[in-house]
């Protein structure tokens, strides 16, 4: 998606062309969004200081600046393609600020501009970590939320006590999937072939091959499980505030 002789690349369009992507697994993902910007207004306000853990493209982020003008976002991530695409989208933009780090490195908090935030949101990323570095990353995130604050995470949380419902959920999840993908929508394996035939992003989509592979292998616990860890890792409240049939909004309170 860049433009004219190769100088100009149009992130806005690769923005909407993630979106597309994510939402091909996700359909009803602006509706996580928009849950996740009501409980953060209810809860601090709507001038938060945000971190985006694990921000991708900075999609949190959009959404947070359009609702919230006065808010400011940090975006955390190790992607390289991803983030070319979020710096190169918000580039001038003083209210956001994007900082390349490994959240399995226990010394990632350190590169951050600020020590508390009023808000941690993250949304379909976490699931690409094990259990223990989940909960590890949760005591982390824990020491960085104010009290009063709040974290998030929106993502694939699936309850092994209900075989019979995941697997119809599965079913017809998949079912639509093919559908759409017979209409045109890229799967993620076909986005990122797009990114890496793109001049500009040809070199950060063969880095950030080399760093992740083809697919994280992590894990999906269930909400329960997440609640559970997040309370015992320093956060006061936790359960969920939002879920479909395969998604949940998890929200804690410091």
């Amino acid at each position: 998606m860049t433009t004219g002789t190769g100088t100009h690349t149009d992130w806005q369009a690769w923005q909407e062309s993630w979106d597309r992507q994510q939402e091909w697994y996700m359909p009803d993902r602006e509706e996580r969004f928009r849950i996740m910007l009501d409980m953060v207004e209810a809860l601090v306000g709507p001038r938060p200081r945000v971190l985006d853990l694990a921000c991708g493209t900075g999609s949190i982020t959009a959404r947070l600046l359009a609702r919230f003008p006065e808010a400011t976002s940090t975006g955390v991530d190790l992607d390289p393609a991803l983030l070319a695409i979020a710096e190169g989208t918000f580039a001038g933009d003083d209210r956001v600020t994007f900082v390349t780090a490994d959240l399995k490195d226990p010394h990632w908090p350190a590169k951050l501009p600020y020590d508390a935030y009023d808000a941690v949101l993250t949304a379909t990323a976490l699931h690409w970590l094990h259990s223990e570095p989940l909960a590890a990353l949760y005591g982390q995130v824990a020491e960085l939320v104010r009290d009063g604050g709040v974290f998030m995470n929106a993502d694939h949380m699936i309850d092994e006590t209900t075989p019979r419902i995941n697997a119809a959920e599965r079913a017809q999840r998949h079912a639509r999937m093919d559908q759409a993908k017979a209409d045109g929508a890229l799967d993620w394996a076909e986005w990122w072939e797009v990114a890496a035939q793109d001049p500009v992003l040809a070199g950060p989509t063969a880095r950030r091959f080399e760093i992740y592979g083809e697919h994280a292998d992590g894990e999906m616990p269930s909400a329960a499980w997440h609640a559970r860890v997040l309370r015992e890792r320093g956060f006061g409240e936790a359960r969920p505030v939002w879920a479909s049939p395969s998604d949940t909004l998890l929200l804690a309170v410091k």
